[in-house]
């Protein structure tokens, strides 16, 4: 498994941390994995909209994707 090491964390973001990996009787690094993973699911969220309308301008324009609409393909990408 990869690992990550970070130099120079502000002070503020570790406390913050630790004080939820204390909280939620995880490990720093569980903590920061779980952190990391929802940061990753939100900007995902953001990003939805955008993409959604992105494949509808797609399949109107260029006429693929028949039958499938833009939600069942994320549904399906994010499901792999």
């Amino acid at each position: 498994m990869p690992n990550l090491q970070i130099r120079d964390l502000p002070a503020g973001v570790y406390q913050a941390l630790s004080a939820d990996a204390r909280r939620e009787n995880r490990s720093l690094t569980q903590q920061a994995i779980v952190e990391l993973r929802e940061a990753q699911a939100m900007r995902r969220r953001r990003r939805q909209p955008e993409v959604l309308e992105m494949l509808k301008n797609s399949e109107r324009r260029f006429g693929f994707l028949p039958g499938l609409e833009p939600e069942t393909l994320l549904q399906v990408d994010r499901d792999r």
